[in-house]
């Protein structure tokens, strides 16, 4: 008996293209194909987005007057035939975004400059993690930051990425449950003490967006899952270029996801009642979920998750990070733990490409992007699960930004709202009409 039923291959079909950057403003529009493309003619960006070269022109000469792009060298056409024109860049020089990420034990601060790149980043531990001392520290570290780093650039916003619910609108952390907050009111909080333009959002989007403005999966097509897995799961939901957050901003929420117990799958793939090395899915996982439930997708892949079943299995670590080097180093028993997960990741991640078909489908998981085993029985696990996916190597990818996922998170929100309305009111820039 075949495990998927024969099926027109997705690869088939005809695929019903949108513009690759199908959201902010026509200002937004020019801007991020100067990122995409630069240096870049006004020409070849009029083309690329379909909008007429005046109207590129336009917004060119408000960009170099705010600051954001600059004009390289001037060039002509082959043989020196043509017209000569003057290429336009981002303009690095001047200005960066300062970002944060609110962890479950700690937090990183970063600066980071107009192409996405890290200049700086801090992370420490939470002393307290009430949410007054939490957004306070990252206020207080971010003076001596960009004295140290910025290099007489401006910083022209500051991003907060968190895990859970979060709601950009209002800029409001709705609900925490692992750091305990509730209806924090994080964008007042860090604009008294920061005196800047503050943006918040969930780091699943935040990283979403980065994927979309400088990683590589914004490339690859127009449509992206991004499955967040860490002290927290989450997820985040690309289509036709835009992000959705839901009426609520409450997208995203995939962590009470049940894997269940052994099925009638598992007994086709020839797994013994399991498959994995440690506990059976289902075993209690004290205080790796708030829902109070077994055999959850937090409960099961989440750090604390993983700690615990290590500790189970005789495996002496402290924390995950300990648990993670050990794998790394090839100890036997934390690399299974690792390849369990993965394999768990997979069975949301199949369900997530069934669900979503998306271009592309994220996972911002470090045994999956540093341990080449657990990437390769991930979409293995895609592989005999998915109805939809018929090409789980070129479906299936790991973060753009392994090494540098928390501090890019809180960057990606500035650059993401500075990308969407570049001509909005930002303080720090030249007015312009």
């Amino acid at each position: 008996m075949e495990l998927l039923p024969p099926h027109v291959r997705r690869a088939d079909l005809p695929q019903a293209r949108t513009p690759r950057r199908a959201f902010g403003t026509g200002a937004g529009v020019v801007l991020s194909a100067i990122l995409d493309h630069g240096p870049v003619a006004r020409s070849t960006v009029a083309r690329l987005t379909g909008l007429s070269p005046a109207a590129v022109s336009g917004y060119c000469a408000q960009f170099l007057a705010r600051g954001l792009i600059r004009e390289s060298a001037e060039t002509a056409g082959p043989r020196g035939l043509g017209r000569p024109h003057k290429p336009v860049e981002i303009d690095t020089d001047r200005y960066l975004v300062a970002g944060a990420h609110v962890a479950v034990a700690h937090s990183t601060v970063s600066l980071m400059d107009l192409r996405g790149r890290i200049v700086a980043e801090d992370r420490q531990p939470h002393e307290d993690t009430a949410p007054h001392a939490v957004l306070g520290s990252l206020a207080a570290r971010l003076p001596r930051m960009v004295a140290e780093r910025a290099a007489g650039r401006t910083v022209l916003a500051f991003g907060l990425a968190t895990g859970q619910w979060v709601d950009p609108g209002s800029g409001v952390v709705v609900d925490h449950p692992r750091l305990g907050w509730r209806d924090v009111p994080a964008r007042e909080l860090l604009t008294a003490a920061t005196g800047l333009p503050v943006h918040v959002d969930s780091h699943s989007r935040a990283l979403a967006r980065a994927e979309q403005l400088f990683g590589d999966a914004g490339s690859r097509g127009d449509s992206t899952v991004l499955l967040f897995v860490g002290a927290v799961v989450d997820a985040a939901f690309v289509s036709a270029g835009a992000v959705h957050r839901g009426p609520r901003s409450g997208a995203g929420s995939v962590a009470h996801l049940p894997l269940g117990p052994h099925g009638p799958l598992d007994a086709r793939l020839g797994q013994d009642p399991d498959g994995f090395e440690g506990p059976p899915v289902g075993a209690p996982a004290a205080d790796a979920c708030s829902c109070g439930t077994t055999g959850c997708l937090q409960s099961e892949v989440s750090e604390a998750a993983m700690v615990l079943r290590a500790r189970q299995l005789g495996v002496r670590v402290d924390d995950f990070v300990d648990l993670l080097d050990l794998a790394l180093a090839g100890d036997d028993r934390a690399v299974g733990l690792f390849r369990r997960r993965a394999r768990l990741v997979g069975r949301a991640t199949a369900l997530l490409l069934d669900v979503f078909d998306p271009d592309v489908l994220v996972v911002v998981e470090p045994g999956a992007a540093r341990l080449p085993e657990c990437l390769a029985d991930m979409r293995a696990e895609v592989a005999v699960r998915s109805w939809v996916c018929d090409d789980p190597e070129r479906t299936v990818v790991t973060s753009s930004f392994t090494g540098s996922v928390l501090p890019t998170a809180g960057g990606a929100v500035a650059l993401g709202a500075l990308y969407a309305d570049p001509l909005g009111p930002w303080p720090a820039l030249p007015a312009v009409s």
